[in-house]
């Protein structure tokens, strides 16, 4: 197939520091051209893939000190995707609900998948707007605030086999890899440290909008806690390690969490996840096989201590049999063969008939298409 995977602009594909929903358009645009796929990427100049890279932008926007507009390069993306989408068997848009207005009226068949949180207040008058795009969920419990949007399938996150080192034995720390925000739970995971007495290692990246929040409540809690070291963001090379070498992930959370990679990049590791409940922990955890999932501070220090006895081969399988890239892949490429033979079925003309305009290259299809 000739697929086109649509990037977020704002980090590379992959990204260099922090970045969930790059990786894994990274990750799969990789197996896809493995498993013999023509796919272009359109994603910053900055990316680095097997693919045809169509540069958007000349670096991903949040290292950019020069851009004063990430909107016009976005903007100018979609646009670029549109123009050529008769080029294209599939496109696959990874780039939230900015692509609707233009998305809506596509020839080609498409799907999103949406990466985020569905439960803003907002989103509900927007969708029931764009009520028909295809979209796809990252786990059935992001889902829970939109069940009525045009669901076309549901693809766990999956990442390269070799990507992570198994260790069979546990380190000496407990980690938090993520973000600086309320809902992401790292004061919980401090409290955890100072209950059990482990150090508490801290990989994360601080939006700007988060730093008021880093400055007076994370900060200072760090200060008074000696056995507590912020790290800051960190490298894919040095998260290998980072985890490998943790005695347990904590993910302390308080939000309806879409997927949480960090929680399958762990068990990649072999090191088991300590858990709260919230959106698709529960579907994506084996409670005992993959860590714990425990529902509250108390809980995880007894957790920590069911860490000794922990199994992390099982762990490790539990990551091969569910979450690698080539089972994702799979599941996208089914998604895919789907949603064209159902365009094809339904539309007797096909998307490849268009022809140029030689004036202004706009696309011209025959008169008797009919519009969608």
């Amino acid at each position: 197939m000739r697929i086109a995977q649509v990037a977020p602009l704002f980090e590379s594909v992959p990204p260099k520091l922090y970045g969930g929903t790059e990786r894994v358009v990274s990750w799969l645009t990789e197996e896809l051209v493995r498993q013999g796929h023509e796919v272009t990427l359109f994603a910053s100049g900055d990316s680095v893939t097997a693919a045809r890279l169509v540069p958007v932008c000349e670096r991903s926007l949040r290292l950019d000190e020069q851009c004063h507009d990430e909107l016009a390069h976005i903007v100018l993306g979609l646009e670029q995707v549109i123009q050529t989408e008769s080029q294209f068997d599939f496109v696959h848009w990874h780039v939230d609900y900015i692509c609707y207005p233009l998305a809506r009226r596509m020839r080609t068949p498409h799907a999103n998948t949406l990466h985020g949180r569905l439960d803003i207040p907002e989103l509900v008058p927007l969708y029931r707007q764009y009520r028909e795009i295809p979209v796809i969920s990252i786990s059935r419990a992001q889902r829970d605030p939109l069940p009525w949007i045009n669901w076309q399938g549901n693809v766990h996150h999956g990442l390269p086999e070799t990507l992570f080192t198994f260790r069979d034995q546990p380190g000496d720390y407990l980690a938090f890899l993520g973000r600086i925000s309320p809902e992401k739970g790292v004061d919980r995971a401090i409290e955890i440290a100072q209950r059990t007495g482990m150090t508490l290692k801290i990989a994360a990246k601080i939006s700007k909008p988060d730093q008021p929040y880093y400055d007076e409540v994370i900060k200072p809690l760090i200060a008074r806690s000696p056995q507590v070291e912020f790290l800051g963001e960190i490298s894919e090379k040095e998260k290998n390690d980072f985890l490998g070498r943790a005695y347990a992930l904590l993910f302390p959370i308080s939000w309806p969490e879409p997927f949480g990679l960090v929680m399958i990049e762990a068990m990649a590791c072999g090191t088991p996840t300590i858990a709260f409940p919230g959106g698709s922990v529960a579907e994506v955890m084996e409670s005992g096989a993959s860590g714990f999932v425990v529902k509250n501070v108390a809980e995880a220090e007894q957790a920590v201590e069911r860490v000794a006895r922990f199994n992390r081969k099982k762990c490790r399988r539990v990551f091969e049999r569910r979450f690698t890239d080539k089972i994702m892949t799979q599941n996208y490429v089914k998604i895919y063969r789907r949603l064209i033979a159902e365009q094809s079925a339904a539309q007797p003309w096909s998307y490849k008939a268009a022809t140029r305009n030689g004036r202004d290259g706009s696309l011209q299809f025959p008169s008797e298409l009919p519009t969608r």
